[in-house]
């Protein structure tokens, strides 16, 4: 199972400053297509610096508590977008850069938060991997079996002591 139709209708967007452009875009193209845009900042008119953790918290706990049913989130490199996702519970977060890197993030991880790089793609690829992102189905089978074992060392991180 690759591409289907897209696998979510209702998306959060985040950005840092590094990211405002791609966001801007990313969000323009997705409405067009008719997707329910949820934008967790920063504003469009920011011309400042800002830190990525604020913005991708607001975008994660969106995501984490299904405010939203998915998230894109950008920064310089992604990196950082992740890594502050990654701490949400039910949030899978990941940083693509490729065709691969994107694809196997939804067959085979089931990210519902795309991490991407202001800094690192151009805004034509941001775009395209997007699409693409959205598209790619999670594959099942064995790969649920290590998302349930994901979901159990995240439930027994988040109450160590009842969960065992």
């Amino acid at each position: 199972m690759t591409e289907t139709a897209y696998c979510f209708k209702k998306l959060g967007l985040a950005a840092d400053h590094v990211g405002l452009e791609f966001k801007a875009l990313i969000g323009k193209s997705l409405q067009a297509m008719g997707f329910t845009i949820v934008d967790y900042g920063v504003a469009e008119k920011s011309e400042s610096r800002v830190d990525y953790p604020d913005y991708a918290s607001l975008l994660a706990a969106a995501v984490s508590t299904q405010e939203v049913e998915a998230g894109i989130a950008i920064c310089g490199t992604g990196l950082g977008m992740a890594i502050v996702a990654n701490k949400y519970p039910r949030v899978r977060a990941a940083c693509i850069w490729d065709e691969y890197s994107c694809r196997m993030s939804r067959q085979h991880n089931n990210a519902n938060v795309l991490c991407l790089g202001g800094r690192t793609l151009n805004s034509f690829r941001s775009v395209e991997l997007t699409h693409l992102w959205l598209k790619t189905a999670f594959a099942g089978e064995q790969h649920t079996v290590r998302i349930e074992k994901i979901d159990k060392i995240e439930k027994n991180l988040l109450n160590p002591i009842r969960n065992r």
